[in-house]
């Protein structure tokens, strides 16, 4: 009698872990990029779980998502787009065409664009070039207060037309990230606003809506999705030395060998960053402080 009992209450348990793994399948929302993750996460709180495609240390410009992956989209219930980046140029066609009946949610709409030529610079002083993305669009807004507002807005809006019945707890999550953002915001105020050396360097330009927001001049190693020649290589240098440039920011995904030939030629600081961190909060004080401690190296 106790071994029935014991073997009903085995399958008992297996048949309901079952069926929660059924419900989390059936709850999962997906996004292309971490920090996406980190909004949807504290919006959603225990109501979806969210599924981010881009690992971390890999590159959204360039990953191709595994087949795994392409069955995961799938079983999702919704899609959030960061917008145009280059893992979404190649494949959002494709998911769309998979997944007809799929909702995808844009979360850069209602943000203000900024165009790649009006906000990277490369040092040229005529005929500049520029990390081109369709319609020359540069995708990087979560690296931006006004950025990180749109995505949070955005997904709260996803939400409640996925799950209309908890509008009212979407809410109140979206209303604390608000709050945390207007903290960073405040935060990077004080680290930024008393700068005087207010260029930096950066391989690959993910950071020009936050030079742009916050007053600062963006130099880009890299040149229209290419490495640089040894001419425009000679070019940047130079353009660090007069500005008197203080701070060259690489990134893990990303080959460090120009970035070190340009610290060394100049004397800048090498500091390592992530903007595809999850940890939004942390990663944008990063390196606002990075940019404050620069002011005296």
């Amino acid at each position: 009698m106790k071994l029935k009992v014991l073997l009903f209450g085995i399958l008992t348990a297996l048949s309901l872990t079952g069926c929660s793994e059924k419900v989390a399948d059936d709850n999962v929302i997906t996004v292309t990029i971490e920090p996406q993750r980190y909004f949807a996460e504290q919006i959603a709180g225990d109501k979806y779980k969210i599924n981010c495609v881009v690992p971390s240390g890999q590159s959204p410009e360039t990953y191709d998502p595994t087949p795994k992956q392409m069955v995961e989209i799938g079983k999702s219930v919704a899609y959030l787009q960061i917008g145009d980046i280059g893992f979404e140029q190649v494949w959002m066609d494709k998911i769309r065409e998979n997944n007809p009946e799929l909702p995808v949610f844009n979360m850069s709409k209602g943000m203000k664009m900024l165009t790649e030529a009006e906000s990277i610079c490369t040092g040229e002083e005529e005929g500049h070039d520029h990390h081109h993305h369709a319609g020359g669009m540069d995708p990087h807004i979560w690296t931006c207060i006004e950025g990180a507002k749109t995505i949070a807005w955005n997904t709260l809006n996803a939400l409640i037309q996925l799950d209309k019945d908890n509008t009212s707890y979407y809410w109140e999550n979206y209303n604390v990230v608000y709050a945390e953002i207007e903290k960073t915001k405040l935060a990077l105020q004080e680290l930024l606003d008393p700068l005087t050396h207010r260029t930096f360097i950066i391989y690959h330009p993910a950071l020009t809506y936050f030079a742009n927001e916050f007053n600062l001049t963006q130099l880009s190693i890299e040149m229209d999705g290419k490495e640089p020649t040894p001419a425009q290589l000679k070019t940047l240098v130079e353009t660090a030395r007069k500005d008197d440039v203080k701070i060259v920011f690489i990134q893990k995904e990303f080959d460090k060998k120009n970035a070190e030939i340009i610290a060394k030629e100049t004397g800048c600081k090498l500091v390592s960053i992530n903007p595809l961190d999850y940890q939004w909060h942390d990663e944008m004080i990063h390196i606002a402080k990075a940019l404050a401690d620069g002011e005296t190296h």
